[in-house]
């Protein structure tokens, strides 16, 4: 059994749709209203949430969006880059890892509705990340573009949507 297999089973991590295995271990108890929220959401949400995330080589994190900001942590194995597009249209990208040194970030925020992809950098390898969003993660949040609205959108940056997207 590979190593990437022993973490899917002992971590229970199911397939997410952006791409690698996911699983949900943690969910406020506490919920916000959505009066207190703003008109980006509906219904309420919890205070909130945390997964594992866990990323191959073989397969990236494909172009999405949520409504909230989201917190990576690095756990372990290779390092992943974080291709980010703010809403205005302005790229970037960060390196998220343990060697400090090499100015790999062990912690990274993605700032709320900002589309964003990831891979990861070493060849036949894996990240384990921690993915933490607040107010809590819910599905109706999550936005996966196909990659012709992202270009009509960002046509700068066709290369990396096309690089990042799967339809």
């Amino acid at each position: 059994m590979s190593a990437i297999q022993k973490i899917i089973d002992q971590l229970e991590l199911q397939s997410h749709p952006e791409g690698g295995y996911f699983k949900e271990v943690y969910r406020s108890k506490g919920t916000i209203n959505k009066e207190n929220l703003g008109q980006d959401f509906s219904g309420q949400r919890n205070y909130a949430t945390s997964i594992y995330f866990l990323l191959t080589s073989e397969f990236f994190s494909a172009f999405h969006r949520i409504k909230q900001d989201e917190i990576w942590h690095f756990y372990k194995g290779a390092p992943l880059k974080l291709h980010i597009i703010s809403d205005d249209g302005i790229y970037s990208n960060v390196i998220i890892g343990n060697d400090i040194e090499k100015k790999q970030n062990p912690q990274f925020v993605v700032k709320a509705k900002d589309w964003f992809a990831a891979e990861v950098l070493d060849k036949n390898s894996y990240a384990l990340v921690g993915c933490t969003v607040s107010p809590g993660f819910d599905f109706n949040d999550f936005e996966l573009p196909k990659r012709d609205m992202l270009i009509s959108k960002f046509p700068e940056h066709s290369h990396i949507i096309t690089a990042f997207t799967r339809f």
